[in-house]
């Protein structure tokens, strides 16, 4: 459940300030990495749509058939049932009332990322890794994403891994202790 995450990152950030006796103030920045490949699902509100389906989970056999079939291998990465694009095609196929409801797709710490900022990005190794990308050009792949039928909104923008993405808004300044307006890569 994505709540989790969430509820583990303002606890542990809680936790470090109070532990280091750190202020707010005294943190320029916060840098993310955490898992890859799981599937984060939410509507126009920001709501979670269902469970994470996360890295090791192998119900999307059918789907990388499926993707082999409609791409072949575009992606410099095989169709594996770890990635991201087989689980979208699986919510696609076997879940079709929660894939039309779907407004946006994130990874799990990308969803993290828009708890703490309100924005919807990812960097380039894990958007690399949703066999959705064009990688020698950084970005999403048109050819993919319209032989998958995937509409290219429901995708957070790609940054580099060092860049800013955000910074921390009111609400999450509120729930962690950071301060807002806390730069976020």
């Amino acid at each position: 459940d994505p709540q989790d995450w969430w509820d583990a990152t303002r606890s542990g950030i809680g936790y470090v300030l109070e532990k280091s006796g750190a202020s707010a103030g005294d943190v320029k920045g916060v840098g993310l990495s955490g898992q890859m490949h799981g599937l984060v699902m939410l509507d126009r509100q920001g709501n979670v749509l269902r469970r994470s389906i996360i890295w090791c989970d192998q119900r999307t056999s059918a789907e990388c058939e499926q993707m082999k079939r409609l791409v072949g291998e575009i992606t410099a990465n095989p169709a594996v049932t770890g990635f991201t694009a087989a689980k979208i095609l699986w919510v696609k196929n076997n879940e079709p009332e929660i894939y039309e409801k779907c407004a946006h797709i994130l990874l799990p710490k990308d969803y993290i990322r828009y708890m703490l900022t309100g924005e919807f990005a990812t960097e380039v190794s894990d958007a690399a890794g949703m066999q959705l990308m064009d990688v020698p050009r950084r970005c999403w792949s048109d050819e993919i994403l319209h032989a998958f039928q995937i509409d290219r909104s429901l995708l957070a923008r790609i940054y580099e891994s060092a860049d800013v993405t955000g910074k921390v808004h009111r609400a999450a300044a509120q729930a962690t202790g950071l301060k807002e307006g806390t730069l976020f890569a």
